[in-house]
This record gives structure tokens, C-alpha cells and sequence, in this order.
């Protein structure tokens, strides 16, 4: 007889009881449902759970500040941090576009806007869930460390060079650039492979938990230890430990940390006795380790301790053509998953994903193919179904400091005194006009010029092409997106 499938862990993040009660009930049969009503809850939820959730269906407005969609925007980094994999749709009544792109941009993968039939919210939740188990099947979807630009071609040198030295790596980049396989990839390439890799990701675990994890622990040495347990250090023995966040390291626990990278040396919770491991440690974070030592929130004589050699993982938006071979990597994916064809880019709208800047990197260049694939199998997308799903609002028009030549002080001012003469004030339509007019005397000041003029607002040329094209503001033709 077949061992009975569990359930996928959903976590439901709503301070809204009525429809977190009404979610639950609905989807209480098809996933193991778990319901938090605050950023606070949810991180004691975590500590509790032995692993984390594979999805999370989160609202924006959470408490203390409801109505504004902060709360929702880091709790979406936080559940990233803490699980990679972890799929977050957001279900949220700030429905607006600007704060759907940037929760895609944060790790989202998909935004519903409120109200939505549960029944519908069911079906989605059930399509992520096999977009995820793909993934796993394949290994983070296959998303190996793909391109071919010279940042690349560093990385896979440093790689080579440093795989089968004993000494710890510390890998530095942004979320979701891809330090994690860059760790794998040190691991698989050694002459450790064969041996176990095992991996913490230190913001995912209770603090108190971690060293218990780490070195294990003799029965009866803290509530809930029944029976003596083996910590990662002596599980990995001669393989690889992998430590995520090493930042969000406990400062108590770095000394250490420190003693078994120094000494090979370590003790289990509740015992005297000194065991040795000869695990390679690699630890990453996307934080400023120095402006942490600074802080007194990290040893420094461990960070020189870990950064014996250091991997610096390049956002995306260096990359410049590698975003098409990822493009093209994680379409053909994604479309074999799914069962359905490609599909494909027109002239314009492969120049916009050229030049968008990716600011949540592979993670969020995935998620948007993964969006695309189920939108538009088998369709040619143009510029404006493209843009639509980039987070073109990370770069404001008006950035401070921007310069204002004598052109933007007409422009504006003309549009101040048209502005007087309504008679019924509109603060959208002001607000539009203003913007109409930064973007006219931009391309003024430049003589049309597309880039120049997006370099002056502080913006991406993306940005400023579709403001473009939402005014109708011509511009200098050869500089447009082709």
C-alpha cells in the first residue's frame, strides 16, 4: 500500500480573521495550513516549525501600519531570507500596480488583489506548488550558474581555484544572486563532493536553537532533548557546511564558531567532552560584514577568519547579455514543466529586458519567465505586456540631488501656472502633469537623447520609455528601444 502524500505547509498571513478563518477552511483539505496576523507571529511561527513552509499567501497591510504596504514588503524579504525555495503569492487589498511589481521584485511570485474567490486562490496556490516541486526535482530549476560574461567567467575561475583548499570561503552578494550555488558549486567541484554538504541558513532558525544544531547536544540538556543528538559539525565530518546569513549569527555563538575553524574543536550541548570536525565551512550574507564589525553585531576576528578567501557574486544588472541566456534558460524550463510552448520576445521588448536592471536579480528574473510562461504560452510579447511585469517604479523621477536646468524651470513653471487655472484641484492629474513635465524638459535639455535624458531624472531608460509612451512624449527615435 502507497504511503499517503502529506499535504504542502501553507502559511497565511492576514490580520483579517474573517478571511483568514474563511482561507483556512477552504484550504485546509489540499494544504497543512498555518495562520499568522503580524511580521512579529509569524517569526515566533518559524522558530516553532521544525522546516519551513513551502508556501505563503501574505497580505501588505499588516499591523501596526495596515494601510500602508511596509509591513507586507519586509515580511516578504524576511520569509526569503529565511527559505529560498518558499513560493509567496500576495493577497492584498493595496492592489495597486506600483506595489504588485515590487512585491515581485522582493520574491514574490504572484500578487491577487482583494476580493478574490477562495476557490480561485486554491487553484493558484496548487499551480505554484507544482512550479515548486519541479524546481526541487530539478535543482532550483536547473538554475545552475548560467552565462558567459567575464564577471561569470571569474566566478567559475575563483571557483576552480578555491574548491580544494581548506579554507573557509565567505561569498558576499545581494538577494538572490545566487550565492547559494555558488557554495554548491565549491562543494561539487572539490574533492570533498563525495562527502556529505549540509546547510544552515542561520536567519532560519530559532537563535537558541542554532547551537544545538550546529554541535548537538546530550539527552536531558534542555527541555525537549530526549535522546543525545549529532550536530552538523560531526554530520558533515570531512564535507562541506554550508552557513547561510552568517550575519544573523548569535554574537555568543561566533567565539565559537571561531574555536572550530581555529582548532577543529567543538563540544556538544550538555558535555564537557571535546569532539573534532574536519568539515570546510562556507558562509555568505548579503550584508556589509565591515559596517557590522563597526556596529559590534560581528566579530572580527571571525569575519578573517571566514573571508581566508572571498567570492563576490555579481548582481544581475552587470551581466548584460547573460540576461538573455537566463531568459532563455528558464523559458525552456518553465514551458517543459508546464507542458506548453515558449514564448518569445519581440525586438523591443528583448532590448527593455536588456536593459531593466533586475534590482531582486535571478530570483526575481525567474519568477517574472514564470509569470510570462503561464500568461502568454505560445504568444510574441511586446513592450508594454513586458513592462508590465517589471518593477519600473524602483527609480523614481525626482531623485534627490537631481539637477534642474533652465528648461526644467519653464517647463515647471508653466505647468504650475496651468495648474492654477483649474478650477477643481486634482492631486493625480497634478501629479501626472508634474511628471509630464520633468520628462519634457529632460528630453529637452538632452535634445531628445533617451539615455542621457533617463540618466539626468535618476531613472532606468526603461522608466522613462514607457512614461514615454503613457504620454505620448516623442524622443529621439534612434535611442528608443528596439
Amino acid at each position: 500500500m502507497d504511503k499517503p502524500q502529506t499535504n504542502p505547509d501553507l502559511l497565511i498571513v492576514d490580520d483579517d480573521p474573517l478571511i483568514s478563518d474563511t482561507l483556512n477552511f477552504v484550504l485546509s483539505r489540499d494544504f497543512t495550513v498555518r495562520v499568522a496576523d503580524s511580521r512579529a507571529q509569524v517569526k515566533s511561527l518559524l522558530r516553532q516549525l521544525d522546516a519551513p513552509p513551502q508556501l505563503a499567501l501574505v497580505d501588505l497591510g499588516l499591523p501596526p501600519t495596515p494601510h500602508r504596504p511596509d509591513e507586507g514588503f519586509k515580511l516578504i524579504s524576511e520569509l526569503v531570507a529565511h527559505s529560498p525555495s518558499i513560493k509567496i503569492v500576495v493577497l492584498s487589498g493595496q492592489n495597486d500596480e506600483t506595489n504588485a511589481r515590487h512585491a515581485r521584485t522582493l520574491g514574490a511570485i504572484e500578487f491577487i488583489g482583494k476580493p478574490c474567490e477562495p476557490e480561485k486562490i486554491k487553484a493558484l496556490l496548487l499551480k505554484v506548488m507544482q512550479v515548486r516541486a519541479a524546481e526541487v526535482s530539478a535543482g532550483s530549476g536547473g538554475d545552475g550558474l548560467i552565462g558567459k560574461s567575464l564577471l561569470i567567467e571569474k566566478l567559475h575561475q575563483q571557483i576552480g581555484q578555491y574548491a580544494n583548499a581548506p579554507f573557509p570561503v565567505l561569498i558576499e552578494g545581494e538577494s538572490g544572486s545566487g550565492k547559494e550555488l555558488v557554495a554548491a558549486a565549491l562543494h561539487r567541484e572539490s574533492e570533498r563532493a563525495a562527502k556529505p554538504f549540509l546547510a544552515l541558513n542561520c536567519a532560519a532558525i530559532s537563535p537558541t536553537l542554532v547551537e544545538p544544531t550546529l554541535f548537538g547536544y546530550s539527552k536531558g540538556s534542555f527541555t525537549g532533548a530526549t535522546a543525545a543528538r549529532s550536530g552538523y559539525f560531526e554530520d558533515a565530518h570531512d564535507g562541506t557546511l554550508f552557513l547561510d546569513e552568517i550575519g544573523e549569527l548569535p554574537l555568543e555563538l561566533q567565539a565559537k564558531l571561531l574555536r572550530v575553524l581555529e582548532k577543529g574543536e567543538f563540544q556538544r550541548v550538555g558535555e564537557t567532552q571535546s569532539r573534532s570536525s574536519n568539515a570546510r565551512v562556507i558562509a555568505a550574507t548579503n550584508r556589509d560584514m565591515r559596517q557590522e564589525i563597526r556596529g559590534g553585531q560581528f566579530r572580527a576576528d571571525l569575519y578573517h577568519r571566514l573571508s581566508v578567501f572571498t567570492i563576490a557574486v555579481p548582481p544581475l544588472r552587470e551581466l548584460g547579455e547573460d540576461k538573455r541566456l537566463l531568459l532563455d534558460h528558464f523559458r525552456a524550463f518553465y514551458a517543459q514543466q508546464a507542458g506548453v510552448e515558449a514564448f518569445e520576445l519581440d525586438a523591443n521588448a528583448l532590448n527593455v529586458w536588456l536593459e531593466y536592471g533586475f534590482p531582486g536579480n535571478v530570483r526575481e528574473l525567474r519568477n517574472i519567465v514564470i509569470r510570462l510562461i503561464t500568461k502568454y504560452a505560445g504568444q510574441q510579447i511586446d513592450t508594454g505586456q513586458l513592462v508590465a511585469e517589471l518593477d519600473t517604479e524602483s527609480m523614481e523621477i525626482g531623485a534627490p540631488g537631481m539637477p534642474l536646468g533652465q528648461d526644467f524651470k519653464s517647463v515647471l513653471e508653466a505647468a504650475r501656472k496651468n495648474l492654477q487655472t483649474q478650477k477643481n484641484f486634482n492631486l493625480d492629474l497634478t501629479l501626472q502633469q508634474l511628471e509630464k513635465a520633468y520628462v519634457e524638459a529632460a528630453l529637452m535639455t538632452t535634445q531628445g537623447n533617451l539615455s542621457q535624458a533617463a540618466k539626468l531624472l535618476g531613472i532606468h531608460r526603461t522608466t522613462l520609455y514607457s512614461r514615454m509612451q503613457n504620454y505620448g512624449t516623442p524622443g529621439d527615435a534612434q535611442d528608443q528601444p528596439q
